[in-house]
């Protein structure tokens, strides 16, 4: 909303503003970096997959279930972004925070997001987005934008948090592997 309570998002047509495609740009361009705060925990990965109707890449468009941000039909006033990347598993105010970060970097330099998809646009996974929790945390911690927002400070206690966790993980000894080498 502008001061004056306007959706900045609306226009007047279909399409929304340049600044709903400003934040949708923004979206896009951190997506990768934001993984960690949607995909928090190793087993948040399993559900990533070509074709399952979860977003894979960074596409966006019109009322099209199988992209990352979705522009949900209605009324133009209510104009507004539906994005479809984080489990129930995430911290809601971490993802929150995430998706904030992204739409004012988006906003603020003006990112273009390009041509919203048609289709099934979870056909191909996205090489630039890490779907495995320590390259999540990898590009966590090497990024510029997430360190700018949520502090240089949060973004290293979280991923070495998130890094302890998975250690201890890979030192337990399953059941099937137990089945398996045992």
């Amino acid at each position: 909303m502008d001061e004056k309570g306007n959706n900045i998002f609306d226009d007047g047509t279909d399409e929304g503003s340049p600044k709903l495609r400003h934040a949708i740009g923004g979206l896009q361009a951190t997506l990768g970096d934001a993984m960690a705060f949607f995909a928090p925990n190793l087993n948040s990965y399993r559900r990533f997959g070509p074709n399952l109707f979860v977003p894979v890449n960074r596409t966006w468009g019109y009322n099209n279930r199988s992209v990352a941000f979705r522009v949900p039909n209605g009324s133009s006033d209510s104009r507004r972004i539906e994005h479809r990347v984080s489990g129930a598993d995430a911290n809601p105010y971490l993802v929150l925070a995430a998706i904030l970060a992204g739409i004012h970097h988006g906003i603020v330099n003006e990112i273009d997001p390009g041509d919203p998809a048609e289709g099934n646009a979870c056909e191909i996974m996205d090489e630039g987005i890490p779907f495995y929790l320590p390259s999540a945390l990898k590009r966590l911690r090497n990024s510029d934008v997430m360190r700018d927002y949520l502090t240089e400070h949060y973004v290293d206690v979280y991923a070495e948090t998130k890094m302890l966790e998975f250690d201890k993980f890979q030192r337990a000894i399953s059941p099937l592997e137990y089945d398996w080498y045992l």
